[in-house]
């Protein structure tokens, strides 16, 4: 009867244990829907005067006091060979970039990235999510690397929930996602701007450098003595 007792007694504390644990996991999309409105008022207001160090700022806030530690909804979207697939079927952390073909990228992004997704993709799921419709982003498809995901979402078509629409119209376009393998997001970033005056090496290692940030001091920070790295802090 005792051994009984303290049985229940455990398991009914170790359920509320997790249960408040599971209270506390908030979701993008609701971490969206509740600091937006404020975020937008603000950022309208900044870049109607043209400071945009100020809506740098903002922005930064919004990601760091708001948005991170959120997770990511388990939203679908579609692949070029016409099959739907889902954002939890990727199974370790995801380096996620929303795109769009009328983005035009800086010389050296996309090869730097396409020479990274070809040394951590054992490690991590890349991710490209374009909003274009099926025969654009097929098109896209193809400057980069085979272990580079090329996922698309028709608007015109669009019927999903609602971080399917607030993951453009929100945060802007090209926008980064660092998100952990269980899916809570790290940290959102945008891509590196510069004058189309560096040349390719100069915008190369820029490109690099960020993206790499992100993979060695977010995606695999946390994980970086199982896999046997250094953790790296790029200056």
């Amino acid at each position: 009867m005792v051994r009984f007792l303290l049985l229940f007694l455990f398991l009914h504390f170790t359920n509320l244990f997790f249960g408040q644990k599971d209270e506390e996991k908030i979701f993008f999309s609701e971490a969206l829907c509740l600091s937006m409105p404020k975020y937008e008022i603000k950022a309208k207001k900044a870049y109607e005067i043209r400071d945009y160090n100020r809506g740098k700022e903002l922005f930064d806030s919004l990601v760091k006091f708001e948005l991170n530690d959120s997770y990511m909804d388990n939203f679908k979207f579609n692949q070029i060979n016409n099959k739907v697939i889902s954002f939890y079927d990727f199974k370790k952390p995801v380096y996620l970039i929303t795109y769009s073909s009328w983005c035009v990228a800086s010389e050296g992004e996309i090869p730097a990235l396409n020479q990274l997704a070809s040394k951590y993709h054992d490690k991590i799921d890349f991710v490209i999510l374009f909003w274009n419709d099926r025969k654009t982003t097929k098109h896209s498809a193809k400057i980069y690397n085979e272990n580079i995901k090329i996922v698309y979402v028709d608007e015109k078509q669009n019927k999903d929930s609602y971080v399917i629409r607030q993951l453009k119209h929100s945060l802007g376009l090209p926008t980064t996602f660092l998100i952990d393998g269980n899916k809570k997001i790290l940290d959102i970033r945008r891509g590196v701007t510069h004058s189309f005056e560096k040349s390719f090496e100069e915008s190369f290692d820029l490109n690099y450098k960020l993206i790499y940030d992100g993979i060695a001091n977010q995606l695999l920070g946390r994980e970086s003595n199982y896999y046997g790295l250094r953790t790296a802090a790029l200056n």
